[in-house]
C-alpha cells in the first residue's frame, strides 16, 4: 500500500479499498494497481480487484465507481457489495462453487484526485466520461454534452488529438485485457443521478435513433428483472433517452466490442438523489450534499438498497447462457424496438 496518512485521512474510500486488500484472503481476492495519478505530494493508485476464476472463457461481471469524483456515493454501494461477498465466502458454500464458474471484476475509484478534491473532473480538470475518442452523431446539449473550450468549465472533454487521461485510459486498457476477452460480460457502472428514481441506462450515448447490437439482450435482461423482482422501481433504458453526450466511455468501448462476436453490455446505474434531499433539504447547505445521502441511516438504505440489483446482475452473468435469446430473435428484437424506440422515424 502506497498512500499516505494524510491522504487516507482524506479520502476514506481509498482507505477502506486499501483495508480490504490487506484483509482478504489471497486465496479468493486478487488486485492490481491500474495506474497512479499525481496529486500534489502524492501518487494515488487506481486498483482493481478480482474475485473468482480468472479463465478468459468464463463470463464475467464488472462494478465501476468513481468516475466522477463528487459521486462519492457510487465507490459507497460498490465496496459494500464487495465487503458483503467476502463474508460470504467465510461460510456460504454455494458462493464459493458459484466462484469457479465466474469472474467478479470491482474497479471501486477510477478517479480519486477527482473525489480527493471534491471535483466531477479529474485532476487536469477533465470530465472522464467526455474523454473516450467518440463523438456524438447528433446535437449535444451546449456544454454538458462535452466539449473542448476550457478545464475551467464543467463537462470539458480534453484538448482535440489528445490521447485520453491516464485514469480512462487504464480503465480502457482493463477492459481489453481482462473483460472483452470473455463469452458474456456485464458492466454496471455506479453514479449518483437527480431524479426520484433509480434509473439503468445502456449505450449509445451518441445516438437517440442507432440502437444497439444487442438491444434484445439488454431487453430481455430487463425483463428478467423484473418478473424476477417485480417490486422494484428502477427505470430501464437506453441513455440517450435522457441526453447525448460526446466521448462517452462505454460507447466507446462497446464499440470496440463489436470487434467480436462475444457480449459485451455496460450498464449504468444512476441513484435518484432527489428522494435523499426531500427527507433532507438541509443537507444542500454544502456542495457535498447534492451528491450524496449525508444522513447515516439514509446512507445505509442506499448501501443496502442495490444489493438486489448487483446480485441479479452477478447470477445473470453466471447464466447467460439459460437466458440469452436463441430463438424468436427478430421477435424480440421488434418487441425491444417497440419498447424504447417507438419514437424513432
Amino acid at each position: 500500500m502506497c498512500s499516505s496518512k494524510y491522504v487516507l485521512e482524506q479520502l476514506p474510500e481509498l482507505q477502506q479499498i486499501e483495508t480490504i486488500i490487506q484483509n482478504a484472503s489471497t486465496e479468493f481476492l486478487s488486485h492490481e494497481v491500474l495506474c497512479h495519478v499525481f496529486c500534489d505530494h502524492d501518487l494515488l493508485p487506481v486498483y482493481g480487484l478480482t474475485l473468482g476464476n480468472r479463465a478468459a472463457d468464463i463470463p464475467c461481471i464488472t462494478f465501476v465507481a468513481g468516475i466522477h469524483g463528487l459521486e462519492r456515493i457510487g465507490a459507497q454501494v460498490v465496496m459494500a457489495f464487495l465487503e458483503t461477498l467476502l463474508k460470504r465466502l467465510e461460510w456460504d458454500l454455494v458462493f464459493a462453487d458459484i466462484l469457479q464458474q465466474v469472474r467478479i471484476n470491482i474497479l471501486p475509484l477510477i478517479n480519486p484526485v477527482g473525489m480527493l478534491n471534491y471535483t466531477r473532473s479529474n485532476g487536469q480538470g477533465v470530465d472522464l466520461m467526455r474523454n473516450a475518442p467518440v463523438d456524438s452523431d447528433e446535437k449535444t446539449i451546449w456544454l454538458g454534452g462535452g466539449h473542448r473550450i476550457s478545464s475551467l468549465l464543467p463537462w470539458y472533454r480534453g484538448k482535440a488529438g489528445e490521447a485520453m487521461q491516464l485514469e480512462a485510459q487504464a480503465l480502457c486498457d482493463y477492459m481489453t485485457r481482462e473483460v472483452l476477452p470473455s463469452p458474456f460480460s456485464l458492466i454496471l457502472d455506479c453514479h449518483f443521478g437527480f431524479g426520484f428514481q433509480n434509473q439503468i441506462w445502456f449505450p449509445y450515448a451518441r445516438s437517440k435513433v442507432e440502437p444497439i447490437k444487442h438491444l434484445r439482450e439488454v431487453y430481455y435482461l430487463r425483463k428478467l428483472f423484473m418478473q424476477t423482482f417485480p417490486h422494484q422501481d428502477y427505470l430501464f433504458g437506453p441513455q440517450s433517452k435522457h441526453y447525448l453526450s460526446h466521448g462517452d466511455l462505454w460507447d466507446y468501448l462497446y464499440q470496440q466490442s463489436l470487434a467480436s462476436n462475444r457480449i459485451f453490455l455496460p450498464l449504468t446505474l444512476e441513484m435518484g438523489s432527489w428522494r435523499w434531499i426531500r427527507k433532507n433539504p438541509l443537507q444542500l447547505r454544502n456542495l457535498q450534499g447534492l451528491y450524496h445521502p449525508t444522513q447515516p441511516h439514509r446512507l445505509n438504505r442506499v448501501l443496502r438498497g442495490h444489493l438486489i440489483l448487483m446480485d441479479f446482475l452477478l447470477h445473470a452473468t453466471l447464466s447467460y447462457k439459460n437466458w440469452v435469446p436463441k430463438s424468436h430473435k427478430l421477435e424480440v428484437e421488434k418487441q425491444a424496438m417497440a419498447f424504447w424506440y417507438a419514437d424513432v422515424p
